[in-house]
């Protein structure tokens, strides 16, 4: 990799580390956790740098990749790599990703909440649909048709309002 290439990429790591952070803290309640899954995301996003080809937006790549390795990891079968460089090496810091989620109001966090209950494809699709990424975008992301988005989303919403609901009529 050429430096211009490697100072491009951490560009684009340090403008769109926020959606790195936000599939950390969707997918790993314990922080520890949440610094090992965002080191493994970076080491994914770092190796398939030189394959980027511009096809799609990078922080739309950057999601895809990071989603992946979220539920590889969420999965069990993601490669956990021991002796890769620390993340404040890329510019990332896990306090930061710990501010963001202190940050949230109430009723977000308790959304964050009850999306961590959701299997590791819906997770994905629901974090996905609320940053706004249209269904035929979420669908290439995650492999599956336009149509099962629409009909995941609408089913996923519903449960989300069943749940917190349930979760306010509860002392």
């Amino acid at each position: 990799m050429t430096r211009d290439q490697h100072a491009a990429f951490l560009a684009h790591l340090d403008r769109h580390k926020a959606l790195l952070y936000k599939v950390a803290n969707a997918y790993c309640p314990r922080r520890e956790n949440r610094g090992d899954l965002i080191q493994d995301i970076v080491l994914e996003l770092w190796r398939a740098w030189p394959r980027y080809d511009g096809r799609a937006a990078v922080s739309t790549w950057m999601y895809r990749i990071a989603v992946n390795v979220a539920i590889s990891a969420f999965r069990g079968e993601g490669r956990r790599i021991r002796d890769a460089l620390p993340i404040e090496e890329f510019g990332l810091d896990l306090a930061a990703a710990d501010r963001m989620l202190d940050a949230e109001g109430d009723d977000l966090r308790a959304l964050y909440q009850l999306i961590a209950r959701l299997d590791e494809v819906n997770r994905a699709l629901i974090l996905l649909y609320l940053e706004g990424y249209g269904q035929d975008e979420i669908a290439d992301m995650l492999g599956i048709s336009a149509s099962n988005v629409a009909t995941r989303v609408n089913r996923i919403k519903q449960r989300l309002q069943r749940d917190y609901a349930a979760s306010e009529e509860s002392p």
